[in-house]
């Protein structure tokens, strides 16, 4: 037996019923006299009230003979069952586990914390019981490891490696959808159905977080001055062509190059430009 197999237990209700019935009888042969009887039904009351048990809904019971699987009890309500079978008692209701932030490598060495939030439930209650020694902190422990292997699968971004498409930071659907079929894997021998598995925390480690900002910081200035400077080149270029087509004003090299320099010191700067007044004549 290496799988699941469901079975239907006795009705509680009835055998609670029979059990008074012998209760009845025992105090009947007591009240007679008939001490051997008594002692018999005295045993076998014992039995049957140890045969009662519960199952919540989403709940269930592994039953147990002598160290032999015997089945598994899913449908919820009051049961009875042969009083020397062990009940081991495994819920099958989805939970979540939200791991520790655990500081590991990304692809290319950063060191970065990251944790994972899981969502859970027993598929198998035969594995959950048998084939690994305690399913929760397996689950626990598999994950943690699923974490640290996906972490060194992927960049965190693509500043270090301009080649990586997918990054842990940006490529979340896809890196989610191999985190939740790395952790299935791992789990599909203690008979866990994975829910859902997503990155809930993601950040750089503290040691490398302050000059991991000023270098994002850095590469947002440079590409904002690259997009400032191509725009005041294109202004530059549109206000040259529209003073030579309307014929406001003949440049030469040297006077085209100096309006030049200072439209794009007024368009570039960080400061607002501060006008100069030219007493003489732009022919001087």
């Amino acid at each position: 037996m290496k799988h699941e197999k469901s079975i239907k237990a006795l009705n509680g209700y009835l055998m609670l019923f029979v059990l008074f019935i012998m209760i009845a009888t025992m105090i009947g042969t007591l009240m007679v006299r008939l001490i051997p009887v008594f002692i018999i039904f005295l045993v076998a009351v014992i039995l049957v009230a140890k045969g009662f048990f519960i199952v919540n809904p989403n709940g269930s019971r592994v039953m147990v003979l002598f160290g032999a699987y015997k089945g598994t009890v899913k449908e919820n309500g009051f049961f009875w069952a042969n009083p020397f079978y062990t009940r081991q008692r495994i819920s099958l209701r989805a939970r979540n586990f939200d791991s520790e932030r655990v500081k590991v490598n990304d692809k290319i060495g950063n060191p970065i914390m990251i944790n994972v939030i899981l969502v859970w439930q027993v598929a198998d209650t035969y594995k959950s019981a048998f084939d690994v020694d305690n399913y929760e902190e397996f689950v626990r422990v598999q994950t943690d490891a699923a974490v640290r292997k996906l972490a060194g699968s992927y960049p965190y971004d693509n500043f270090d490696d301009e080649r990586a498409e997918l990054t842990l930071r940006s490529g979340m659907d896809e890196v989610n959808e191999a985190l939740e079929n790395e952790i299935t894997e791992r789990l599909a021998i203690a008979g866990i159905k994975v829910m859902e598995a997503r990155i809930g925390y993601l950040a750089y480690a503290p040691e490398i977080a302050s000059s991991m900002l000023k270098r994002q910081q850095a590469v947002a200035i440079v590409a904002a001055r690259k997009k400032i400077v191509e725009g005041a080149v294109g202004m530059v270029e549109d206000a040259l062509v529209k003073l030579s087509t309307d014929n406001i004003i003949d440049f030469d090299d040297d006077k085209k190059a100096a309006m030049v320099s200072n439209l794009m010191v007024v368009l570039c700067g960080d400061k607002e430009a501060v006008p100069i007044v030219n007493a003489g004549t732009l022919n001087t």
